[in-house]
């Protein structure tokens, strides 16, 4: 069982806040696509012909992408690793994009059953400032639409913790979330990331971050919001109605192999990390030329003890503490167990069936008890 992340790097134009990378030379375009191929192809063996379950096209903006490249790219998908047991294949989209022709032509003529929407607000001034496409109208619209053209699995992203943000807007933010029926809720506090234009103007005090108290208050607001409304916190940032969690992130999250292709994109084989370069020409020239630029990390015991830690606390299953002692050995075992008894002890940690997880209590302090339970000396 894996998964293969695409990554299209293409925008039409940059948001403010984004340090993803991407690209608005789309001009090379069809360049890219067969860079792309090439790279599926030769990297047939990196999965050991484990069945792929999720393949998830994310970006930049993927839906930039033609229906003829997707076409070639799904021939390649199918020719070198199998698209039968696929049980899910997410594109993401900007919503200016999701035309009613292109809509019906993701879901009749190509075999995406998923849709990830970047939406951010529902507050056109605000979509302005962080220079989205698309107004909220025309966010609305599109959910209707890829309704209408078929797709039973919309999922969309917010950000919270934006310039000016009120208790009362993000409240109409996710009361407008929650009308539209999605099956999938993302929802990201906002960070201000080096480099980005976002972090400039917030260093020239052209804006102004929210203040902790404000933050931990919006947080609050999601939870009870979106659990009211029936849907299932199933990892600190994402909300779903029942059994309608991420399949490709959550195997992210549960240490599952990935294939990563693209430029900047990363792969995990359980043994060792790889990622690519994240330049369009340098990946494009590389897979020309058959010298692919990328970079490996090998994981030491600690590295991948952490990575248990880190990613499985994020989510309602937190970590099974019979696997920890199996894969880690009584000294880790003992260690997380030592670290994680004052949590335990306030109410911010609970131990049930075996099982370490956070309490509602914990979530808001989970990055330090996360830090708290990580390994710090080299084994």
């Amino acid at each position: 069982m894996a998964g293969i992340y695409i990554h299209i790097p293409f925008c039409k134009t940059r948001c403010i806040y984004c340090d993803f990378y991407s690209t608005t030379h789309s001009e090379q375009r069809e360049r890219y696509v067969r860079a792309l191929c090439k790279e599926l192809h030769t990297r047939k063996d990196y999965l050991k012909e484990e069945t792929i379950r999720t393949i998830y096209f994310g970006g930049g903006t993927p839906s930039q992408l033609t229906e003829e490249d997707f076409h070639t790219i799904f021939r390649t998908l199918d020719e070198v690793y199998g698209l039968s047991a696929c049980e899910e294949i997410t594109l993401e989209a900007n919503p200016d994009d999701l035309t009613e022709e292109y809509t019906t032509m993701l879901c009749t003529r190509l075999p995406f059953n998923r849709i990830s929407m970047g939406i951010q607000t529902f507050d056109d001034t605000t979509l302005q400032l962080l220079r989205r496409r698309h107004s909220a109208r025309q966010a609305i619209d599109a959910v209707n639409r890829c309704r209408q053209a078929g797709f039973r699995n919309i999922s969309i992203d917010l950000i919270y913790g934006l310039p000016g943000e009120t208790d009362e807007r993000w409240r109409r933010d996710l009361q407008q979330a929650v009308s539209l029926c999605v099956e999938h809720i993302s929802a990201y506090h906002l960070t201000y990331e080096e480099g980005t234009p976002l972090f400039r103007m917030l260093a020239a005090n052209r804006i102004h971050e929210v203040d902790e108290e404000s933050s931990v208050r919006f947080f609050s607001t999601l939870i009870d919001t979106l659990s009211a409304a029936g849907y299932e916190h199933y990892e600190i940032s994402n909300f779903c109605k029942p059994g309608m969690h991420s399949r490709h992130n959550t195997a992210y999250w549960q240490g599952i192999p990935y294939l990563g292709c693209g430029p900047s994109a990363h792969s995990f084989n359980t043994v060792s990390r790889e990622w690519n370069v994240a330049s369009l020409e340098q990946y494009i020239i590389g897979m020309e030329t058959d010298q692919r630029c990328f970079e490996t990390e090998y994981r030491d015991t600690a590295t991948c003890y952490n990575e248990y830690i880190m990613t499985g606390l994020r989510t309602v299953w937190g970590i099974s503490l019979n696997d920890l002692a199996k894969t880690f050995g009584n000294r880790l075992y003992n260690y997380c167990l030592r670290m994680a008894a004052p949590y335990l002890k306030s109410g911010k940690l609970e131990e049930k069936d075996h099982r370490l997880r956070l309490t509602r209590e914990g979530i808001f302090l989970s990055d330090g008890i996360i830090s708290d339970l990580m390994y710090v000396d080299a084994l």
